[in-house]
């Protein structure tokens, strides 16, 4: 299959590069700095050239957006929803004015998406959608608006040849510099993988194997469209998903922190506590529904994966 990735130079687009190009299929990434001959140039917001790489491909799977990994200031929410937003609507209007549109559009979505909550698990008929909880900062329920408004741009394109799916993902767990997993096993080093303000906080993620697994099975099955969770049917609070991991590279002790310790940590680090203190519990009805099986639905046994593979 011709494979077309918008915004795939990040981590997640690493992931899903690596494993479909080793599965035979042609993978075209869209960039805004393209560096390899099979990077196409855009600018995630208007049309140009690069709408030759996407008429005549059979499947699109569109990453583009600005990272969560930054300070929640004003001017950077804005920029996250923007360019999710506006790579969205292009890359549907890019589809909808192609001769030979692909027959699937596969839309990074979030778990974001879904309310904070600690009692029962979001599936995508039973769960809540998130806005303004009480308890938690205001400015999270902006979040979950930029999820469903990046939700909303891929619904609104007129694509009638083309299956849509949301992606609705929690986070993506791999062995690459800089990933989210690198972070959290560089805590857990350091002895600061403690649970965080208690460590009651859900923690939803998913193997970047199963990740890729997800992906291809969701290309396989005409018969699903709409929202559909990709998380391991796992998910754990905080305090045990890193005792797990501090468990997989052997540290006995984790620091706890204080919600005002993982202000300053976050701080420090020029990103936001919303990604260690949202509760997300997150689970894959339609995915298990339809019979996918995950290879790594259990947090200890991914994670003693993923740290072997650090290991080499």
């Amino acid at each position: 299959m011709k494979i077309v990735i918008p915004g795939g130079t990040g981590q997640v687009g690493g992931v899903l590069d690596r494993a479909l190009t080793a599965a035979g299929h042609e993978v075209v990434v869209l960039t805004r700095r393209p560096a390899g001959e099979r990077e196409v140039g855009w600018d995630g917001e208007t049309l140009g050239p690069w709408v030759e790489a996407v008429d005549g491909s059979d499947v699109v799977i569109n990453l583009a957006g600005r990272s969560v990994n930054c300070r929640y200031t004003p001017a950077n929410l804005q920029a996250m929803m923007d360019s999710r937003v506006r790579s969205a609507r292009v890359v549907g209007e890019a589809i909808a004015g192609a001769a030979r549109p692909p027959r699937v559009w596969l839309q990074m979505s979030t778990a974001t998406i879904y309310a904070h909550r600690f009692d029962v698990p979001n599936d995508e008929a039973t769960g809540v959608v998130g806005g303004a909880e009480a308890g938690v900062p205001g400015y999270w329920a902006y979040s979950v608006e930029i999820a469903k408004a990046w939700e909303r741009a891929q619904e609104r394109a007129e694509t009638p040849s083309t299956r849509k799916v949301a992606l609705r993902t929690a986070m993506v767990m791999s062995p690459d510099r800089g990933g989210v997993f690198d972070v959290l096993l560089r805590l857990a080093r350091l002895g600061l993988g403690g649970p965080v303000a208690g460590g009651a906080q859900y923690v939803s993620w998913v193997h970047d194997g199963d990740f890729v697994r997800a992906v291809e099975f969701l290309v396989g099955r005409d018969d699903l469209d709409g929202a559909v969770n990709i998380a391991a049917p796992g998910p754990l609070p905080q305090r045990a998903f890193m005792r797990a991991l501090r468990t997989a590279w052997g540290v006995p002790v984790g620091l706890p922190a204080t919600k005002w310790m993982a202000e300053l940590g976050a701080l420090a680090m020029r990103s936001d506590t919303e990604l260690l203190l949202k509760s997300r519990r997150v689970v894959p009805g339609r995915l298990l529904g339809a019979g996918f099986t995950f290879d790594h639905a259990e947090w200890p046994e991914a994670a003693a994966d993923l740290v072997q593979r650090v290991r080499g």
